[in-house]
């Protein structure tokens, strides 16, 4: 048996417009109701659209649906069969066709008496094996036994990767900022000079540690800042200082020792780990080292007990399932371009860049897994920034705009620093915003405002129309009890579960991204041109852009 073929044994592939539940969304699709008179037919609706769970309450009331929509969505997600799909997910199926693997970030988090196979390996054991290299690893360099090349204890720690490999350390260790020790953790990923030169301007060679992180251990970007970084280190204390200054996270051991890096400062990572999902793996080293071993675990053991709630709660009371099928419904029944990201504490700001490429690159398909075109939307566009900075910029386009945006709050009850005063007036704007984007402001509320005020006449006339708000905004809120590791262990496991579950229903495969192989050759073509090994003919407008560069250049 090929590997297609125990694919397709394992994995759903459903056309969902061929089923009756896409059929009959399309159609309660065109016969719109307003959120105004969803609550004012059904007293229970907050109750009856909310889920209550761990530390975790989701209200989405405040969404364009009923029970019928709710149920056809819940019947669509059984049509495409999520639940198959989902025990060939969470079992370590090859569901990754086009590249022949298992997606199984959910085992990096699993309990150590858990079995997953891959290929009829139980790969747990292995897992906590470098889980323990990390404690091991990470408490040497916090407690100050791990020494640098010239016996000083390492006071910066600077991660350098990109994609999968920056994102998610970079955000995990800014959302966990209150727990971090003393290390100061840096991170440089874009292939700018300028990016990696303002980072060693603010480190000393002789207490800096890097980590380098890249599977094939042949990622432009990354390869281009890690040897950069290793001449800055060898011009200030020999080349000597590489072995002790530098680990690594990959799998390619012989570019690895070329390097320079010790064999036992490597942390092996797995082919079924995508990069944008492997900051649960080895990739999370940084991580461990900002906020230590102890709180690395408590991460990972949240996320591991939403797997569970994905795993086993019913579809209707899922809240990945609910989140995913709320996104099918904007984005291919209703024609929703984007989903903003609200989270109303600035330690998670860098949370939508996150899921920026865990969403987009994982959904961004227009081919089904069959090869041929879809003929509906999927994926949509992800953006955002922290409430309430985002109250005073974008949100007049969400409140009086034109565009249907989805959005999740997410809160937190409890602050970190215990300053009820800032955490009042920051959680009273947060309640504040969903309830003004939903029922907004009638004409009649205008006028008596402007009556109020002293507004008479044709001056009150000709303001009324600028300052009414239709409502009608569709958002979803998650309220958490604190943010704290394992809960937003939890946070980032659901959104992924929520982003499996999209993809089941749009039938494409989330965990390829050829995408983003394209602009990576035509990359190393024009920079073989820059190099002059090689010529190549390219569009006109690319041909004088070229011709403006060299020109400027020299």
């Amino acid at each position: 048996m090929n590997l297609k073929q125990q694919v397709n044994m394992s994995f759903p592939n459903t056309n969902p417009t061929s089923t009756e539940s896409w059929k009959k969304l399309k159609k309660l699709a065109d016969n719109p109701s307003t959120l105004q008179k969803y609550f004012a037919g059904n007293p229970s609706r907050a109750k009856s659209y909310s889920i209550s769970w761990e530390q975790f309450f989701v209200d989405y009331s405040k969404n364009h649906i009923d029970k019928e929509i709710l149920d056809s969505l819940l019947k669509l997600a059984k049509e495409t069969g999520l639940e198959d799909a989902r025990a060939a997910y969470l079992g370590g199926k090859p569901i990754n066709q086009t590249e022949g693997r298992s997606v199984l970030h959910t085992a990096l988090r699993a309990a150590p008496e858990s079995t997953i196979q891959v290929d009829g390996d139980n790969v747990v054991p292995e897992i906590y094996k470098v889980r323990n290299k990390i404690r091991s690893f990470s408490k040497s360099v916090i407690d100050g036994t791990r020494k640098s090349a010239s016996g000083k204890p390492f006071t910066d720690i600077v991660n350098v990767g990109i994609g999968g490999s920056d994102l998610g350390p970079v955000m995990i260790t800014e959302a966990l900022a209150y727990y971090k020790n003393h290390l100061n953790v840096h991170f440089i990923s874009n292939v700018d000079g300028d990016h990696v030169m303002e980072v060693l301007k603010r480190v000393n060679p002789e207490t800096t540690l890097f980590v380098v992180v890249s599977k094939t251990f042949t990622t432009q970007e990354t390869l281009s800042n890690a040897m950069t970084s290793k001449k800055w280190l060898v011009k200030a204390m020999g080349e000597q200082a590489v072995a002790t200054h530098f680990v690594a996270v990959s799998t390619n051991l012989p570019a690895i020792k070329a390097f320079g890096i010790q064999p036992e400062n490597v942390f092996p990572m797995n082919d079924w780990v995508g990069g944008r999902f492997s900051l649960w793996s080895a990739v999370g080293l940084s991580i461990a080292l900002a906020v230590g071993p102890d709180h690395f675990e408590e991460l990972l053991y949240g996320a591991n007990q939403m797997d569970l709630h994905f795993a086993s709660t019913p579809l209707a009371e899922n809240i990945p399932v609910i989140l995913a099928l709320l996104t099918v419904w904007y984005t291919s029944f209703l024609g929703a371009q984007s989903e903003a990201v609200i989270p109303y504490t600035q330690y998670l700001h860098r949370l939508p860049a996150y899921l920026q490429q865990g969403i987009m690159e994982s959904n961004g398909k227009s081919v089904d897994r069959n090869g041929a075109p879809v003929t509906y939307e999927t994926g949509n566009i992800v953006w955002g920034e922290p409430g309430t900075n985002s109250q005073h910029a974008f949100f007049q386009l969400m409140h009086q705009g034109t565009k249907l945006i989805p959005a999740h709050f997410i809160g937190f009850k409890n602050p970190l620093h215990g300053n009820a005063d800032h955490h009042d007036k920051l959680m009273a704007n947060f309640f504040a915003q969903t309830e003004a984007l939903m029922n907004g402001k009638n004409e009649a509320q205008v006028r008596e405002e402007l009556i109020k005020i002293g507004m008479r006449g044709e001056v009150l006339e000709k303001l009324v129309p600028f300052k009414i708000f239709t409502g009608n905004k569709p958002t979803t809120t998650l309220l958490i009890d604190k943010l704290t590791p394992k809960t937003l262990g939890a946070l980032v496991a659901m959104y992924e579960h929520k982003i499996f579950v999209e993809g089941v229903v749009w039938n494409i495969y989330s965990y390829d991204q050829w995408g983003v192989e394209l602009g990576k050759q035509l990359a190393s073509v024009i920079l073989n041109e820059f190099e002059g090994t090689q010529k190549a003919i390219h569009d006109f407008s690319t041909e004088q852009l070229l011709a403006h560069y060299k020109k400027d250049a020299s």
